[in-house]
């Protein structure tokens, strides 16, 4: 199995890549429509502005190419920025569309009482520990950098947040469609085993 990453020009893709083979899959760094669709799983990773990366995504046609991994059932993991383009909506330096995954808007901390950005170790909490991704994993800390959090419409969708002087998204999911606010790969064992999770659905589904 193939895992791809999606190179829109926005993202910690070798980071990513190397993380991914420590676990023992294979990936690919790709901007190439078939090769994105033939995979066993794609990651969607990101840094930088909400608005940009949707720029080069619609620029580049992979935005449709993104929908189309959702709509075809193979999984799917945005992640940090990534996860927030999963939403309909983000207020980062304007109003902007993002991809429509998931429906919810990505918003400013306010700050004020607490510093923004958020940034630090954060224990997750399971609001939805039925996920296979939390299967056979307890409760633990991942490393948060963001100014921006996500509001998911659905409250299914929401399936672990943090404590940052209010609930944070931290990890969506609906479907075969997951996000983490966090990068899984630099966020120590804890965020490993949450990649290595995601990746093995990846492996499943690619066997079923």
């Amino acid at each position: 199995m193939t895992i791809a990453i999606v190179d829109y020009g926005m993202g910690n893709l070798h980071s990513v890549s190397k993380a991914c083979e420590r676990l023992g899959f294979s990936t690919v760094i790709t901007g190439d429509p078939s090769v994105i669709m033939n995979a066993s799983g794609v990651l969607l990773p990101g840094v930088g502005a909400f608005g940009d990366a949707m720029e080069h995504l619609r620029e580049s046609g992979l935005d449709t190419v993104v929908r189309e991994v959702a709509s075809s059932g193979k999984p799917l993991l945005g992640i940090c920025l990534g996860m927030q383009l999963l939403f309909d909506t983000s207020e980062e330096h304007g109003d902007h569309q993002g991809l429509g995954l998931l429906p919810g808007r990505v918003v400013r901390f306010l700050g004020g009482t607490y510093k923004v950005p958020h940034m630090g170790w954060n224990k997750l909490e399971y609001t939805n520990a039925s996920s296979p991704l939390f299967d056979g994993l307890e409760e633990g800390h991942v490393y948060f950098v963001h100014s921006y959090h996500a509001l998911p419409a659905r409250k299914e969708d929401l399936l672990a947040v943090t404590d940052y002087e209010q609930p944070v998204t931290a990890i969506v999911g609906h479907g075969n469609v997951y996000g983490m606010q966090f990068h899984p790969e630099k966020s120590g064992e804890m965020g490993m085993s949450l990649l290595r999770s995601f990746l093995k659905l990846a492996e499943g589904a690619k066997q079923v």
